[in-house]
């Protein structure tokens, strides 16, 4: 038998059998059932429908971790529209490219984030702006509450496919515009059915939203945590009191976070010795750079939570592996800690190889670099509107599998290690940073006559933007600005987070024969004294 995959079963799921159960702990302090988040959900549809908007539709979301996302979500997903959650650490600028790249119909933004679609939204063909405080914005917004209650529950739901897209995901590339990832129902749908398995959700779980809901649909969990009838705690953003706050009074039983999210609980944990655990045990998954073995002993034996490091991209559902393969460690075990850190092996249904220049496997030798490949029911059909970039992204050294970028060995269980990028980017607290937007930022400085920036080590944020800037006086001693003026530059013209944290002046750039920067001799300088040429936590 063949039973069509959609996304919007697994809210249809958690209103049939847990429609009385608590679904959401709002940031607002409210409370909803499944029922009722089912019910604004179906509110928020019939408000898009009757402003004309249609099946295949795009509508986007700017939003922090609140219920009013997934409202936003899946009352989109069930009219057949698509759903494209946004970035909101990016700038008006990257909005309008965006929005205008999808030709965005309409867009929800969460009040604290309206203020930068304000400013382009003559620039785009965005007719409907809904908001979930109007007062508190300028401009011409509709009020969230407002709009639910005039619309009323009647909707209608198309006929969808499984193979028709449902979310659009953009990712800042490493060369050229932002990309928009393309995923279908049927990726989303197998996706969040792999971490329901893997990550071991079940109804009781009791989820807490530190990851953001705009990475890939908060990793899935949108999806997951509802479809299975687990309880999502929301959250405006990242405080380690809060998370610990959280996780005592909510009994909270997983979350997520980056390895710089467990470093600042480390922190906060280390100055206030919190309670770290409520009547649930904890488990928490980490991603983005591997969490150095220190970091994940604390979490471990002294927060006393279980750690799963996972790995993936946009570009993937995200996940794609996982350290969490018990049969090669003992719980109570130090040598657990070396296989944590590695990304590990292939979720069920997922093919990982790391093959070397001309596509072959490299030995399981745990030395033999070659960079990861794979192919899965949850990697994207394809980019939006770039069918070059698609074509690139699918067969460079292997015929039909996405190549991550990442180079990497293999064990001799075929858990795979990241030891370096063959991508130019830099991925600093689970962001991914283009090296190449920070570079062509920085040589529109008139001071600035040559650049290249690369990633560094940092103890906080794993890797950091480190620019080596030959100054326009070409005398690195008399550079004619400041360090601090250039980092000022990128954070006027960048997402904060974008912002190059380290420049030092030189009076030339490493190049080969034919002019080209050498990078890789600069970054074999900063990471000398570090295992791999990657960040860890």
């Amino acid at each position: 038998m063949h039973k069509p995959l959609l996304v919007t079963e697994f809210l249809d799921r958690a209103r049939n059998h847990y429609g009385d159960a608590e679904a959401v702990v709002a940031t607002t302090g409210d409370r909803f059932t499944y029922d009722e988040l089912g019910e604004r959900a179906d509110r928020f549809s019939a408000a898009l429908q009757k402003r004309g908007l249609e099946k295949g539709d795009r509508v986007a979301v700017l939003d922090p971790n609140t219920h009013y996302h997934l409202e936003a979500a899946y009352g989109t997903m069930q009219t057949g529209a698509v759903h494209m959650p946004l970035n909101y650490r990016l700038t008006p600028e990257d909005f309008s490219y965006m929005l205008e790249d999808a030709e965005v119909d309409a867009i929800y933004a969460d009040y604290e984030y309206a203020d930068r679609i304000e400013p382009i939204r003559d620039e785009v063909p965005t007719e409907t702006f809904i908001t979930n405080n109007a007062d508190a914005v300028e401009g011409e917004w509709e009020a969230f509450e407002a709009v639910l209650e005039d619309a009323g529950t009647d909707y209608s739901r198309p006929e969808m496919s499984e193979d028709e897209i449902i979310t659009i995901n953009y990712t800042s590339g490493t060369t050229g515009d932002p990309k928009g990832v393309c995923r279908t129902h049927r990726a989303e749908t197998i996706h969040a059915y792999l971490i329901t398995a893997h990550q071991e959700l079940t109804d009781d779980d009791i989820y807490l939203w530190t990851l953001p809901m705009f990475h890939v649909n908060g990793w899935g969990h949108i999806y997951a945590v509802t479809g299975i009838g687990a309880k999502h705690v929301c959250t405006r953003g990242v405080d380690a009191g809060d998370i610990f706050e959280a996780v005592q009074t909510e009994d909270i039983s997983y979350l997520c976070g980056a390895p710089t999210v467990l470093n600042l609980l480390i922190d906060y944990y280390e100055e206030t010795d919190p309670e770290t655990t409520g009547a649930n045990d904890v488990r928490i998954a980490t991603a983005g750079s591997a969490p150095p073995e220190a970091t994940i002993r604390t979490v471990e034996d002294e927060f006393g939570w279980y750690l799963k490091h996972v790995y993936g991209a946009t570009e993937t559902g995200p996940l794609i592996t996982t350290s969490d393969a018990r049969r090669t460690f003992d719980d109570d075990d130090a040598a657990r800690f070396a296989v944590k850190k590695r990304q590990g092996v292939g979720f069920l249904g997922t093919e990982i190889r790391v093959v070397d220049e001309d596509g072959n496997d490299v030995p399981r030798d745990d030395a033999s670099i070659g960079e990861i490949v794979v192919r899965g029911n949850q990697v994207m059909e394809k980019y939006w509107n770039k069918p070059e970039e698609t074509e690139e992204a699918f067969s460079d050294r292997v015929e039909g599998y996405y190549h991550m970028g990442d180079l990497a060995t293999v064990d001799e269980n075929g858990m795979i290690a990241i030891q370096d990028r063959k991508k130019d980017i830099i991925i600093s607290g689970g962001e991914n940073i283009s090296s190449i937007e920070l570079e062509d930022t920085l040589f529109d400085h008139p001071e600035v006559s040559d650049v290249a920036v690369i990633p560094a080590p940092s103890d906080e944020w794993g890797e950091t933007p480190k620019a080596f800037v030959v100054p326009q006086s070409g005398d690195p001693e008399q550079p004619g600005i400041s360090a601090d003026d250039l980092v000022a530059y990128t954070r006027e013209n960048l997402a904060t987070y974008k912002t190059v944290r380290e420049i030092e002046f030189v009076e030339e750039l490493p190049t080969t024969a034919t002019g080209k920067v050498q990078k890789y001799e600069l970054r074999q300088e900063e990471w000398e004294e570090e295992d791999r040429m990657v960040g860890q936590g």
